[in-house]
């Protein structure tokens, strides 16, 4: 599982070069998300990942299906930004999106964040127009439109296989069924640390993202892969065998 990225053009190439040699049929690579946010190569990010995958593709008995890639926090205030229109205090929103990290997103796609405050205030129809901006901005980049599409928002192996793991991008509510999870997925990291027991009907879930920047913490249950990338740290990337023990540790 490689960690959130953030983008972190210089990191994601290298851990991208020390993982590829080791790849073989069978294999899964799982991104966690949040490709994006607080680094203005994020368009680049996205390039580099569809490159990667091609370039693997290529390799003997390789599959799509080896390539699984959830959707973070950054991409779902993304989605949210493409229908901010709709939203009854755009600006509100808009704003708290940008200081999480959204707003060097809009400048890799040559977008003005300023231009979408004063939308907000012009009103629906100037917002309207300038969301739809954002849509073709991202079409300019063969690819991107398609990956955005098909972001998962959380995998796991065979639930029937002796060990089933689970993988998110920042936490889980343990409380709901994995049906029920909603936004947990992205924005019920604080209570990751607290998991005490297996969620049923997994025995162990990953995550890829730590929104308290804490590092690498891995028990028996749970499996925490941040190491801070985009903020300073390091991208991970972490393997586990099909008994959900973590056979090796990546780091760039």
């Amino acid at each position: 599982m490689i960690s959130s990225i953030h983008g972190d053009i210089n990191r994601l190439t290298h851990i991208h070069d020390q993982l590829f040699p080791h790849i073989k049929p069978g294999d899964r690579i799982v991104y966690s998300g949040n490709y994006t946010g607080y680094n203005k190569d994020a368009a680049t990010c996205i390039d580099e990942i569809l490159t990667f995958r091609r370039l693997v593709l290529s390799r003997p008995a390789m599959m799509a299906k080896d390539f699984i890639y959830l959707r973070g926090g950054q991409e779902e205030m993304w989605q949210k930004l493409l229908q901010l229109q709709f939203a009854p205090n755009p600006t509100d929103v808009l704003l708290w999106m940008l200081g999480n990290g959204l707003s060097d997103s809009l400048y890799a796609y040559g977008l003005s964040p300023h231009d979408g405050i004063e939308a907000c205030r012009a009103g629906v129809m100037a917002l309207t127009k300038w969301t739809q901006a954002l849509r073709e901005a991202v079409r300019k980049h063969a690819g991107h439109d398609a990956f955005g599409m098909q972001l998962l928002r959380a995998a796991y192996t065979d639930q029937k296989s002796p060990y089933s793991m689970l993988f998110v991008n920042a936490g889980i509510d343990t409380r709901k069924p994995l049906s029920d999870q909603n936004d947990s997925f992205w924005w019920a990291g604080d209570s990751f640390g607290t998991i005490e027991t297996a969620y049923t009907p997994f025995q162990k879930v990953v995550r890829g993202f730590d929104p308290a920047h804490e590092g690498v913490k891995m028990n028996c249950i749970t499996a925490s892969s941040d190491g801070g990338c985009g903020f300073g740290g390091e991208l991970i990337c972490a393997g586990f065998d099909a008994q959900g023990n973590n056979i090796e540790m990546m780091r760039a």
